[in-house]
């Protein structure tokens, strides 16, 4: 009888069934098991337990051992029972020292996706969480506001004053044309009305309190969060993607003195001033309505508009441009450390960012309403 040679064995990986079972062939390294998937798609494996033979492995290293241990992962998660026999000694080793690397030759069970309750509790605890670090973010500044008071020649004028130019100087053109469009809508939806039951003149009143004392401020800090918060959280987010944050820190450099209060500080400034500059544009496209639709001339709106808006009035408005100006920088500057990872985080907290700035000032100009009217103003 004679004995057939033995198959040569190949210059790549793959697994072949023998009479004695299966075998694992050939040189499993980085260049053989390129293809190796492709081939094991090809295998009808079959059902129970199954012994693979890696006596005819020529070379192994840590790549080919790695793609070993997930072929039998692949077939054990498939319900089989899988024994490897017959490794050389040195690839034994081998096999068992990645295995422990690795940690487990079996992958490790899907998780169990969460269900409804569990779900809210944990975005509760992650809300939780954000809440209680901003404020310890918030604590941090006003603590390094204080110090800097007590030593101001430590303060960072220059960026100060860089801050006070990109947050006040450029939103004047966008904050110029969007506030003399509210007026003109506001005079002109409130004027229809008025002009139906013939008090043309109140139009003065309908335009210089809905705008000093709500929309003007309100809507300024709306269009700042959206331009110049979210520059905030893209300019940290980006230093913290690069590093340059953690470079500030090695040159002994505090991030919250160079990075947060000339933002806070300058936003503070601009934010009054933008808001009266928006009342003014905004009385102006009232103005202009008012003397076309309305036949209420300049001249007569002038002379009621002290009349009925008090120095009070005025201010209440602007009193709270410090506070939403206070809202959108420290949101800005927190949801920019907060940046982890590449690009995409940038994005994704920049849009946190506007959200929650937005979010925040409208609450306050809620609570501030409450408050006025609570105290009979």
């Amino acid at each position: 009888m004679t004995l057939l040679p033995p198959p040569p064995v190949p210059d790549f990986a793959t697994v072949r069934a023998s009479p004695e079972g299966w075998r694992c062939e050939g040189v499993w390294t980085l260049d053989g098991i390129l293809d190796l998937e492709q081939r094991l798609l090809d295998i009808q494996w079959p059902s129970g337990a199954l012994q693979l033979d890696g006596s005819a492995i020529r070379t192994l290293d840590t790549i080919g051992a790695l793609q070993l241990l997930n072929v039998i992962a692949g077939l054990e998660q498939a319900g089989r029972t899988v024994q490897l026999t017959g490794l050389r000694e040195e690839h034994q080793a081998l096999l068992d020292l990645v295995q422990q690397r690795r940690g487990s030759g079996t992958a490790p069970p899907p998780s169990k996706p969460a269900n409804f309750l569990e779900r809210m509790g944990q975005q509760t605890i992650h809300h939780l969480y954000g809440s209680f670090t901003f404020l310890v973010f918030v604590g941090e500044a006003a603590i390094t506001l204080g110090r800097l008071i007590l030593h101001p020649s430590r303060f960072r004028w220059q960026a100060l004053f860089a801050n006070l130019e990109t947050a006040g100087v450029h939103a004047l053109p966008i904050i110029a044309l969007l506030s003399f469009m509210i007026g003109i809508v506001i005079a002109y939806q409130g004027g229809q009305q008025l002009k139906f039951y013939g008090a043309n003149i109140f139009i003065v009143e309908l335009v210089s309190l809905t705008m000093l004392r709500e929309l003007a401020p309100l809507i300024t800090a709306i269009i700042v969060a959206g331009r110049t918060g979210s520059s905030y959280t893209a300019q940290i987010g980006t230093m913290q993607v690069t590093e340059e944050v953690d470079a500030l820190r090695t040159i002994g450099i505090p991030p919250m003195d160079l990075l947060v209060l000339p933002k806070l500080l300058a936003l503070t400034i601009a934010l009054p001033l933008l808001t009266v500059f928006a009342d003014v544009l905004s009385i102006v496209g009232g103005m202009v309505i008012a003397q076309t639709l309305l036949d209420v001339n300049f001249q007569d709106f002038l002379d009621r508009f002290p009349q009925v808006v008090t120095l009070t009035s005025f201010l209440l408005g602007v009193g709270k441009a410090p506070v939403f100006a206070a809202i959108i920088a420290l949101v800005g500057c927190y949801q920019g450390f907060q940046v982890r990872g590449g690009a995409d985080s940038v994005g994704r907290q920049t849009t946190v960012s506007v959200v929650e700035s937005i979010f925040l000032v409208i609450a306050a100009d809620a609570l501030f309403s409450i408050l006025l009217g609570g105290v009979g103003l």
